[in-house]
C-alpha cells in the first residue's frame, strides 16, 4: 500500500507539471493571456502531494491513509483528466487497500500463575 501510494504520488507530480506546461503554452496562445489548465495542474498537484501524504500514514493509520489517496485519486483524475490515469489507478488501488485492510491483533502473552 505504502509503495503503490507513493509512485502514484509520484507519477501524480509528474502529470502535474506536464499539464501546467500544457496550461502555458495555452496561455501564450490565447488571446485573454491565462488558461483554465494551468490551475487544474495547480490542484492536481497539491491532491497528488496529499496522496504522498496519505501513503506517509499507511503504515501507522491505514484506514485514514486509503481515505486520504482516494479522495486524491478521485480528485486528480477530475483535475486533470487523461493525465491522470496512471497515478488515479495507483492511488485508488491503495486507497481501496487501505480502507479495507484489517488491523491483526496482537494478543497478549500469557500470564504465569502466580503460587
Amino acid at each position: 500500500m505504502f509503495a503503490m501510494g507513493l509512485v502514484g504520488g509520484i507519477f501524480g507530480i509528474i502529470a502535474a507539471i506536464v499539464a501546467m506546461m500544457i496550461g502555458g503554452i495555452d496561455a501564450a496562445f490565447s488571446d485573454t493571456g491565462t488558461s483554465q489548465i494551468s490551475g487544474l495542474a495547480i490542484s492536481a498537484l497539491l491532491f497528488s502531494i496529499l496522496g504522498i501524504v496519505g501513503s506517509a500514514f499507511s503504515k501507522s493509520k491505514p484506514k485514514l491513509a486509503g481515505w486520504l489517496m482516494l479522495i486524491s485519486a478521485i480528485a486528480g483524475t477530475i483535475s486533470i483528466s487523461m493525465f491522470y490515469i496512471l497515478s488515479g489507478v495507483l492511488l485508488a488501488v491503495a486507497g481501496f487497500m487501505g480502507i479495507f485492510s484489517k488491523k491483526k491483533v496482537k494478543e497478549a502473552p500469557p500470564v504465569a500463575p502466580l503460587t
